[in-house]
Parts: structure tokens; C-alpha cells; sequence
């Protein structure tokens, strides 16, 4: 998710909303990569990425 897209959210409605549903996903794909390797871990540090931007615009506001 991109930098203006995340800004386009409400504040307290949406965006608080994503970013707990972000974590609640990023938790998901650490526990399944310790039990069996993803195959792209990638994901993992885009999702932690993305989650900081969120975090970052709902302080903002």
C-alpha cells in the first residue's frame, strides 16, 4: 500500500482498522514461517513496512 493511499483513509475509522488487521496478518506469517519456511519472505518485511506508514499517518492526525 502506498504512502497516498494510506492518507486517503480516515483517520480513526479505516486506518485504525488496517493497521490492526495489518498486524493480526504479519503475526499470522510469522508464526506459519517458524513452523515451515514461506517462499517469499519478502512479504514479511513489506508488511512490517507498510504497517510503520500506517502507523505513521494515524500519529500525524
Amino acid at each position: 500500500m502506498k504512502i497516498a493511499e494510506i492518507r486517503e483513509l480516515k483517520a480513526n475509522g479505516e486506518l485504525a482498522e488496517r493497521v490492526a488487521t495489518a498486524e493480526a496478518q504479519y503475526n499470522q506469517m510469522r508464526l506459519n514461517h517458524s513452523i515451515s519456511p514461506l517462499e517469499n519472505t519478502a512479504q514479511i518485511k513489506s508488511l512490517r513496512r507498510t504497517i510503520a506508514r500506517m502507523k505513521t499517518v494515524l500519529n500525524e492526525k
